[in-house]
């Protein structure tokens, strides 16, 4: 890089430093509600763009560019936040004795059901046995499945939609 585009480039940042610190400046506090990290989200996001200039970076129109560094910043900011805010309120609970407990009852539940009505697949007509298994066993998509059956994507939907009812009504009624 010649010395006459380095000078370019710090005109530029300078220039746009004067133009948007001070809307960048208020933006930010109006997001973070504090002055001093407003302060340092700015400065962050000068020394960004700062960085992408001297990787030959190209920035066609800067305020958006800035804003958009900006924005990204309070938003990491934000979730700094939430992290340390989540990991100290479950910190401070498991020193106040509180132990997390699992209730694997649902889980069970939906397994046991899950293995019942693989059972009751069988009970299908075998046109809605087929695609039922394929679709919601197999895990195959419809367009898959069509291939397969060499039916329409549609005929394959429509049984699948009425294998599946009629696959409650037997489990319901069992």
């Amino acid at each position: 890089m010649t010395p006459k585009q380095k000078n370019k480039r710090d005109i530029i940042l300078t220039m746009a430093h004067r133009n948007y610190e001070k809307g960048m400046s208020s933006y930010a506090f109006f997001k973070v509600q504090n002055s001093a990290m407003s302060k340092d989200l700015v400065q962050d996001t000068f020394i960004k763009t700062w960085k992408y200039l001297v990787r030959n970076g190209k920035i066609d129109l800067m305020k958006p560019f800035l804003y958009h560094i900006l924005n990204q910043l309070i938003i990491d900011e934000y979730r700094k936040k939430y992290r340390k805010n989540k990991t100290t309120s479950l910190d401070a609970l498991m020193e106040k004795g509180f132990e997390p407990g699992f209730d694997n009852s649902e889980r069970m539940i939906n397994t046991f059901d899950g293995k019942a009505i693989l059972l009751l697949i069988q009970y299908l007509p075998t046109k809605y046995e087929k695609v039922v298994r394929m679709r919601y066993v197999q895990n195959l998509s419809l367009k898959e499945i069509s291939l397969i059956t060499g039916q329409s994507r549609n005929a394959v939907a429509v049984q699948a939609y009425r294998g599946l009812a009629k696959l409650k009504k037997l489990y319901n009624h069992k």
